[in-house]
């Protein structure tokens, strides 16, 4: 069954694989999920993945991270731009999502970054997702 939407997908195989104590999850490889995964990486959010290269698009194994009492570093994933409905925000619509415990990944003329460096940088663009 085609994927229309596998930024969507991957934040739901995350999102479950969360809620059930996984200790890591295999998404489909692409170029802005390998991005989205290295700036949860970055930010802590998973403890580390690998591309897993097969004889077609690839996969990406997530580490999930817990920390000493089994709770889990992600508390939320939701999917904001949509293939159908695109969200869209400049330089000064950034805002940071609950007060600076999560971030939003926004797609930027620069590349893929979070809320703080899209501020910091003076860049708008298309939030992807947020996280926290």
């Amino acid at each position: 069954m085609p994927v229309t939407d596998q930024v969507a997908d991957m934040l739901t195989i995350v999102r479950n694989g969360v809620m059930a104590h996984k200790e890591e999850a295999i998404v489909k490889r692409s170029k802005l999920n390998e991005s989205i995964v290295d700036i949860l990486k970055r930010e802590g959010f998973i403890a580390n993945y690998k591309t897993i290269e097969d004889k077609m698009q690839g996969l990406i194994k997530i580490y999930l991270k817990y920390d000493n009492d089994k709770s889990s570093m992600v508390t939320g994933l939701k999917r904001i731009s949509k293939p159908g409905l695109r969200v869209f925000v400049g330089k000064d619509g950034v805002k940071s999502v609950y007060g600076g415990i999560g971030i939003a990944i926004i797609s930027t003329s620069k590349g893929l970054m979070t809320d703080a460096e899209a501020r910091a940088q003076k860049l708008g663009g298309e939030i992807i997702c947020e996280v926290w």
